[in-house]
């Protein structure tokens, strides 16, 4: 499959693709991850002081997979040097009762060119008793002190949630704050309608996790604001999953210039979709989205007349006059269609710019 460039970084690091293989505690290493076709793998998840090691041992007992390492450093500090040698970018999730083992893992991480991963995420009961996994979402002042500190390490740093567990905005938002690059949610029951609150809300990278078995699974995340999936359980029997998402998504990128283009405002979508929306001189869900991102009616037409300097404001054609006001490109439209055929503009073009108007509007909300 040819190469094709989404333009995605976390950090300072540059993503081949927005597939992500996401960890599963005693599996995920870098013999599983390099025959997989992620652009992202975390490895993990890995325990790292002594109270976590003794609790992944006794899950051992119980008959759980998990990586239960007397000393995990030498190990992660070998799987990493594995995966340097390919082109999937690697990802260490860990998680701890202490801070300073993490600190340690996420120095190596960022000497290693990958991303560090924090587990706020596992859920058995040998690790909530010690305070470890999703039980740092239900402390949140420890979780943004702990991204903090993390974050002097210098190296891109994902925390993994899980949904539903406290107010999943809430915990978006500390997150965001506190530092960190990316959310890697586990969605649970919550679905696309939470990717597209944390998109709302945050400005942080995001990855969307659970059920994520086929294109139309990975579209529904994308196209409310996801930036990555992430594949776990189905990625287990092969890569045929992952490929097969894969070639949907590059012809997605190909074809329309805009992987995960969010949907119409007036279908749900979420604030990307500004993009598409016409003059604000109606009574339709633009005014109270407008309202709910704290930009004004006279903002929003200023941003959108800004972009007339670029091919978007030709079109004279149109609805009201320039194709800045125009809707997504698959969504048939006669008038805008021509405008484009006339000036040569394909539709590839034409979503690049609607999405860097959507950046723009992104830029401009009120996340306060």
């Amino acid at each position: 499959m040819p190469q094709i460039d989404y333009n995605l970084t976390i950090g300072d690091i540059k993503i081949p693709n927005p597939l992500v293989l996401a960890s599963m505690a005693g599996l995920t290493n870098s013999s599983f991850a390099i025959t997989r076709s992620a652009g992202l793998a975390f490895l993990g998840g890995y325990n790292l002081d002594e109270a976590t090691i003794i609790a992944a041992k006794e899950l051992v007992k119980k008959g759980r997979s998990e990586f239960a390492y007397d000393d995990p450093t030498p190990v992660i500090k070998n799987e990493l040097g594995v995966m340097n040698a390919t082109e999937i970018i690697a990802g260490v999730n860990a998680r701890s009762t202490t801070l300073e083992p993490l600190l340690e893992i996420a120095e190596l991480a960022h000497q290693k060119g990958a991303i560090f991963e924090l587990n706020a995420h596992c859920r058995q009961p040998e690790m909530e008793a010690i305070g470890a996994g999703q039980c740092l979402t239900r402390d949140l002042p420890k979780l943004a002190t702990w991204i903090q500190e993390i974050k002097q390490t210098d190296v891109p740093l994902s925390v993994k949630v899980r949904s539903g567990v406290v107010s999943d905005v809430e915990l978006a938002r500390t997150i965001d704050k506190a530092g960190a690059d990316v959310i890697h949610i586990d969605m649970m029951d919550s679905g696309p309608t939470l990717v597209k609150k944390i998109r709302d809300a945050t400005a942080l990278k995001i990855i969307a996790n659970n059920s994520i078995v086929d294109y139309t699974s990975a579209h529904k995340m994308f196209s409310m604001g996801a930036d990555y999936v992430s594949v776990a359980r189905a990625a287990i029997a092969g890569d045929t999953i992952l490929q097969e998402i894969l070639a949907e998504v590059q012809f997605y990128q190909e074809t329309v210039g805009w992987y995960n283009a969010p949907k119409h405002i007036c279908a749900s979508g979420d604030l990307r979709g500004l993009a598409y929306c016409c003059m604000p001189v109606k009574d339709c869900p633009l005014q109270y989205v407008l309202k709910r991102a704290g930009i004004t009616k006279e903002d929003y037409v200023l941003i959108k007349e800004s972009f007339k300097e670029t091919k978007l404001g030709e079109g004279p054609h149109t609805c009201f006059g320039s194709m800045v006001w125009c809707c997504k490109i698959t969504r048939p439209c006669p008038w805008r269609d021509g405008s484009l055929q006339d000036l040569d503009f394909s539709d590839v073009e034409y979503m690049q710019l609607k999405k860097q108007l959507a950046d723009t509007f992104l830029a401009c909300r009120n996340l306060e």
